[in-house]
């Protein structure tokens, strides 16, 4: 089973090298093999030319955007470029640590799950500024309430799917709405979400950190939106919608 690691980075000359090793060095579950996808979504600080090593590479493949689109728009790049079975994100930061790719990624090598979150709440976070914790517990709140979604942390980075379920969906994101938007329409599609505990090393505005306010704003208008719009506007036709949808009731 390969599974493909999906890299978006704008701007992390700083922390690349050490995430890529880490990523490079992770191990994964039995008979499973690795892929990393890495979209340049338009970097200027030297992280293109850092990148150049790896063009002969067998398992690293690299997507250079000729400007800054977005990690929505960086991912669904990604997605298209990759040939795996599963596909997981990683951030090009230091935040998330590849050593948990083993306990997200085994529940669905083993058919146990067709979606996995890697829950940062589980585990007990610390660290991570209160205005970022209450947009996060007001985001969770709001999927759980609107799609019934049963989780703990809607916007982890550490998400991972089952190919099929990807290529279920028509993603729209362009910046970091990908998380509402694939988290509405995952629901919307019933697919469950399954959660494992991974461990955090928050970072702030001067070590690099890109969220914004705004986009809180945008990710609470994005559950809002999805739960509206019709499943026929983002369910593609030829990928079966799962049928306890309606026994969802979501």
């Amino acid at each position: 089973m390969k599974i493909s690691i999906l890299l978006p980075v704008y701007n992390e000359f700083l922390t690349l090298p050490l995430v890529l090793q880490r990523v490079l060095d992770a191990p994964l579950p039995a008979g499973c093999e690795k892929e990393v996808v890495i979209v340049d979504d338009g970097s200027t600080d030297g992280t293109t030319e850092t990148l150049y090593q790896y063009k002969e590479s067998q398992t690293v493949l690299v997507h250079h955007s000729v400007v800054n689109f977005g990690k929505g728009a960086a991912l669904r790049i990604g997605m298209a470029k990759a040939t795996g079975d599963i596909m997981l994100v990683q951030d090009g930061d230091l935040e998330y640590d590849p050593h948990d790719y083993v306990k997200i990624l085994e529940p669905l090598v083993r058919g146990e799950a067709d979606v996995v979150y890697g829950s940062r709440f589980m585990a007990g976070v610390k660290g991570m500024k209160l205005a970022n914790w209450a947009a996060n517990k007001i985001l969770t709140l709001t999927a759980n309430v609107l799609f019934r979604a049963g989780i703990t942390d809607e916007a982890t980075a550490y998400k991972a799917f089952r190919r099929e379920v990807l290529e279920a969906m028509d993603l729209k994101c362009m910046r970091f709405e990908f998380c509402p938007e694939v988290t509405a329409k995952v629901r919307r599609l019933g697919y469950r979400i399954h959660e494992v505990p991974v461990s955090y090393n928050p970072r702030g505005i001067l070590e690099g950190k890109k969220i914004r306010w705004q986009d809180g704003v945008e990710a609470m208008t994005t559950l809002l939106r999805y739960r509206m719009a019709p499943l026929s506007s983002f369910a593609r036709r030829q990928a079966p919608v799962r049928a306890k949808v309606a026994q969802n009731g979501v």
